[in-house]
């Protein structure tokens, strides 16, 4: 698809007050853990991208009866007791990854034949990493290269109960998805399953477990923090409020901190400590970036953020900070484009296996546009500056780059064009209304 969109240099400030849409990640966390749990569970403010859709579509599958309401009104009535039922057709993910690995984690200790597939992009990123702890649990899963597409086989058992074995485990990567996997995997064992995290992750599952009934132990230790539940868990219904997503907050951030003038304040966006990594290294850099109206919904802390346009000076950006802010990396990357010297971001060799190799990517794009910037290793080195702009950016199916693109734009001095924007449904919906409402000028899709 060549939809050529293209964002140009605004001639007046940005600004305005607007809310961010709902967290990818809760979202999908609310109607998988809705559709386990016993009882209706009731969700505003879901996000409705198309990974969202595709969540809600494989836990309709599983035989959850799944309701929309309204805007962002979702109603989940979860198979409880009798737990999933054998789908009637393959599980499809589409471009989703969290989707993909949790559900894997979810439908586990159910004796069933699945099917599982997703789009070409799914299909190239390694599921090994969730197959190989699920597999020692005792999930049986087709041969192959672990990649999808990929089959879970019946085990000969039953019932839930003591379908899989409960373990303890120390995940290769720093990995919300494969903790949350091994979690709820573990809500069909008999006994403690345990994950040993050396640098944390998100612990979104952990909290909206704890909402849905489920106790969860976090124990800090000297190199990390076990996180364990005792199985078999029976989850029960709730109410969950989806706050605002802080990963496309982001690109509203970005836009206001690099077109001069700007001021806008972006409303209920999650300040979850484990997602807050960008946040910070903006406010190292210079960024005026204040927060306000702290409160709290759904098991998470939420707070205002009011942005104004910075001069902002080029930062070391050490791999500790990966784990929480591991999808703002495209985006950060754009902003030091702007910033006064260099900017040196480490430990990005996740960002390999994401929806492109998103490292690679995030360079093309700004050499494209005049920027000066080199990967040594798994590090992104970026001398900022005047950006002359002018490219066409190549997105190899992946949002975050395509919005990423876009947002450079706002701050080079020629247009910047993309070859495609249709991918940008997936985790951002209204991003181009958006936009539009703070004066963004991009030429959008007809």
């Amino acid at each position: 698809m060549n939809t050529y969109i293209s964002s140009k240099k605004p001639s007046i400030a940005l600004t305005g007050c607007l809310r961010a849409p709902g967290d990818k990640s809760i979202s999908h966390r609310a109607l998988i853990l809705g559709a386990l749990a016993s009882g209706m569970t009731e969700i505003t403010g879901l996000l409705e991208g198309e990974d969202i859709l595709h969540t809600a579509g494989a836990m309709r599958a599983f035989g959850a009866t799944i309701n929309h309401i309204g805007a962002g009104h979702w109603r989940v009535t979860g198979c409880g007791d009798k737990g999933f039922s054998a789908p009637k057709t393959p599980i499809d993910f589409g471009n989703a990854g969290t989707g993909a690995r949790l559900i894997m984690g979810a439908a586990a200790p159910y004796n069933l034949n699945i099917d599982y597939l997703g789009d070409a992009s799914l299909s190239a990123r390694p599921m090994g990493r969730v197959l190989v702890p699920l597999r020692e649990m005792g999930a049986q899963f087709s041969d192959g290269n672990d990649k999808l597409p990929l089959s879970q086989i019946k085990r000969g058992k039953r019932s839930l109960d003591g379908a899989l074995t409960p373990i303890s485990y120390a995940p290769e990567h720093a990995s919300a998805q494969v903790k949350s996997c091994i979690l709820l995997a573990g809500l069909g064992t008999q006994g403690k399953t345990e994950i040993h995290e050396k640098r944390l992750t998100r612990d979104h599952t952990e909290n909206m477990l704890e909402a849905f009934g489920v106790k969860v132990i976090r124990k800090p230790i000297s190199d990390g923090q076990n996180v364990s539940l005792e199985g078999p868990a029976l989850l029960k219904a709730t109410t969950i409020k989806v706050p605002g997503d802080p990963s496309s907050a982001a690109f509203l951030i970005a836009a206001a901190l690099m077109v001069p003038g700007s001021d806008i304040t972006i409303e209920n966006v999650m300040m979850n400590p484990t997602r807050t990594g960008l946040f910070e290294v903006l406010t190292e850099m210079g960024a005026f970036l204040r927060t306000d109206n702290f409160r709290r919904s759904g098991g998470e802390t939420i707070a205002d953020i009011h942005v104004k346009h910075s001069k902002l000076i080029g930062v070391n950006v050490p791999a500790a900070r990966v784990p929480s802010m591991v999808d703002e990396y495209p985006i950060l990357a754009v902003i030091a484009a702007s910033a006064k010297g260099t900017t040196r971001l480490h430990g990005l060799a996740e960002l390999r296996v994401k929806e492109s190799d998103r490292l690679s990517a995030t360079k093309q794009l700004l050499t494209l546009n005049g920027v000066n910037a080199e990967i040594s290793g798994d590090s992104l080195i970026i001398d900022g500056g005047p950006i002359a702009g002018g490219g066409h950016v190549p997105t190899y199916h992946d949002h975050r780059i395509a919005m990423s693109a876009l947002i450079l734009g706002l701050g080079a001095q020629s247009p910047v064009s993309i070859d495609d924007a249709a991918m940008i449904n997936t985790s951002f919906p209204t991003f181009f209304e958006l936009m539009t409402s703070i004066g963004a000028p991009i030429n959008t899709p007809s």
